[in-house]
């Protein structure tokens, strides 16, 4: 196995499972070169998933990131010669007020993340993703239909690509995954596609990356985040991908790699980038951190 840029494990995730220990002990015995820790960052009450209302308060979910932090960085010293361990979080962008919560995160932890990645679980402050009622609650709130609510959803993506500007943007359409066609295309969906392209062209703009999510493949859906049109839509641009499991339990390091690579060939894209350490820095918040590329060849044999 490769790379993934995305993780999560159940010491400090209430809906994963395993220590962050054994995710990294699992990504070695698999054979990935680098795996980044990226827990989800703390939140306001306001903001508490159902399971953590009756376990957390606001000052224990931020001492639990906190925790999450020293873990990671033992970790990374402690396994640096069988893997490079990335540090990160992921940002869940909820409403404006989040840039304060991770400019707040960045100015006591920076010296130790290599990246965030920046992603979209709510919409008008609702998740989406959850569960069915969740998302009928949020799509209601838009006007009652899917393509209302994906219209709404890109709008808020936009919002935190232009507060953010993530180096690594998470499961770009994740608003398919409880919508009444999740194998959608977003076909004929002609305001849906303005907005799309739309955020593709600011990443592509930043030089950010995007990330191909195999997590979509193990839920079930036909096709990783984002699916084939946007992906090939991005590539157009010049933009550029990372991988992802998305991996939030030991049996699902390095899920469904095979069948991402095949939609990778699929896509047309020649090329697939990995974060490093060594590299030159493409931002001035993470000084350490640059991004390697390896061919979709090279890629190919490394999953071999």
């Amino acid at each position: 196995m490769p790379f993934s840029h995305h993780s999560h494990s159940g010491q400090f995730c209430t809906h994963a499972v395993d220590t962050l220990e054994e995710m990294v002990q699992t990504a070695i015995s698999k054979g990935f070169q680098s795996f980044a820790l990226t827990e989800h960052m703390p939140r306001p009450r306001e903001d508490f998933y159902p399971e953590e209302e009756k376990d957390y308060t606001v000052e224990g979910l931020a001492k639990l990131f906190d925790d999450f932090v020293v873990e990671a960085t033992r970790l990374r010293d402690v396994y640096s010669s069988k893997i490079s361990i990335l540090i990160g979080f992921e940002s869940d962008w909820i409403r404006p007020s989040t840039q304060d919560i991770i400019r707040g995160l960045l100015e006591k932890h920076g010296a130790f993340f290599d990246f965030f990645v920046g992603s979209i679980h709510h919409v008008f402050t609702i998740p989406i993703d959850f569960n069915d009622a969740f998302y009928q609650k949020a799509r209601d709130e838009a006007g009652g239909t899917d393509e209302r609510l994906f219209e709404a959803y890109f709008n808020e993506q936009d919002q935190m690509l232009r507060s953010l500007r993530p180096l690594v943007v998470g499961h770009f359409d994740l608003i398919r995954l409880k919508s009444d066609n999740p194998n959608t295309e977003f076909e004929g969906m002609s305001v849906v596609w303005e907005k799309i392209h739309q955020n593709l062209e600011f990443i592509s703009s930043y030089g950010g990356f995007l990330e191909l999510n195999s997590a979509a493949l193990r839920k079930g859906l036909a096709q990783p985040y984002p699916c084939l049109p946007i992906c090939q839509m991005f590539l157009s641009m010049q933009g550029r991908f990372v991988l992802s499991d998305d991996s939030h339990g030991t049996d699902q390091v390095g899920t469904n790699y095979p069948r991402l690579l095949e939609f990778i060939q699929r896509a047309g894209i020649k090329e697939i980038h990995y974060a490093n350490r060594t590299a030159s820095s493409v931002d001035v918040r993470f000084p350490h951190t640059g991004f390697r590329a390896i061919s979709v060849s090279q890629l190919e044999r490394l999953l071999s």
